[in-house]
């Protein structure tokens, strides 16, 4: 890649004091791990859209398809100061050149899923409200997801499961290859390449997706560019957002092996073999058969495999594969 990984991300998760009680809720994971290779963009709704620091906390309330965003003592309603604020940041975060976006888990207004929505009953009068359902999403984390459809999405909270935040980051890292696909101009040559680079990688989240993929490249000059981008884009994204199991892992992993059947020797292969299924059985991480795979092509020199993103799809230093 050319440039760092440029994400945006709940203000209050890099330390900056900008909770409803003068606090933060610092993430050392992302700011001294992920942070080595991300640029982070911080965005604070209630402080941006002008509320004061420290403030009444808020709620949202009503509908959960399209729920108010209320304090939660005086019951004023911070809705539409809110939602016109959130539709100018977007637009704002157009020219951010964003890879992805890291949410505040349970926020009203960053929360990305699961937010607590309560009944739309004023606090002042009735001691009890009622139960909230956990089926909201934060006004401006909505906002975002609507606008930018495509760009991956993780809450602070989910990226405790090593499933879920090794899915996000490969993807930002696919993200960030992208864009400087689009800024190299998109020859055919480098959309081929770029293609061919990330198929293994592609097969292990959806087989049906690399083949609508395949099929649009090889009609590249029939679309025009900006109708190229868009589907290509689209396609990319919704195939990487599937979820990569361990049975297309241990498929592609076998596809990989075929690529040394004239080399390995009968020991070597069926050494490979039992990694492969001891990592589709559960037995294994990831990172074993792929370590052991990515020494064979160094061993022989595979020019094709060592171009698979599939093989080292982001830093070995964050060990994602380690753990899944």
């Amino acid at each position: 890649m050319t440039e760092r990984i440029r994400i945006g991300i709940s203000s209050c998760l890099l330390g900056n004091k900008v909770r409803h009680d003068g606090g933060h809720k610092f993430d050392s994971y992302i700011v001294n791990v992920l942070g080595r290779y991300l640029d982070f963009v911080p965005v604070c709704p209630e402080v941006e859209c002008g509320l004061p620091t420290p403030r009444e906390p808020m709620r949202l309330a009503g509908d959960v398809h399209s729920p108010r965003l209320m304090t939660s003592k005086t019951w004023q309603d911070k809705t539409e100061q809110m939602q016109t604020w959130a539709d100018s940041k977007v637009r704002e975060l157009e020219g951010q050149g964003l890879c992805g976006f890291i949410f505040k888990r349970g926020s009203p207004s960053s929360g990305m899923e699961r937010v607590k929505v309560y009944p739309f009953t004023d606090p002042r009068e009735v001691k009890n409200v009622g139960a909230p359902v956990l089926k909201g999403s934060g006004l401006f984390a909505r906002t975002f997801m609507e606008h930018f459809p495509l760009l991956p999405v993780e809450e602070e909270g989910r990226l405790n499961d090593p499933v879920l935040r090794e899915n996000f980051i490969e993807r930002l890292f696919v993200v960030r290859r992208w864009y400087d696909l689009l800024e190299s101009g998109m020859a055919p040559g480098a959309v081929v390449e770029f293609h061919t680079r990330h198929k293994l990688l592609l097969l292990a989240h959806s087989t049906q997706k690399y083949r609508e993929m395949g099929r649009l490249v090889a009609a590249v000059r029939e679309y025009s560019p900006e109708q190229f981008r868009t589907e290509y884009r689209r396609l990319l994204m919704e195939a990487l957002s599937v979820r990569a199991t361990a049975g297309r892992h241990a498929n592609v992993q076998q596809h990989i092996m075929g690529y040394f059947r004239r080399q390995l020797t009968t020991d070597e292969k069926q050494e490979l073999v039992e990694i492969i299924d001891r990592y589709r059985n559960g037995l294994v991480p990831l990172i074993v058969p792929v370590t052991m795979l990515n020494h064979y092509v160094r061993k022989y020199g595979d020019e094709y495999l060592a171009g698979q993103y599939y093989l080292n799809p982001h830093p070995v230093e964050l060990k994602l594969r380690n753990h899944i």
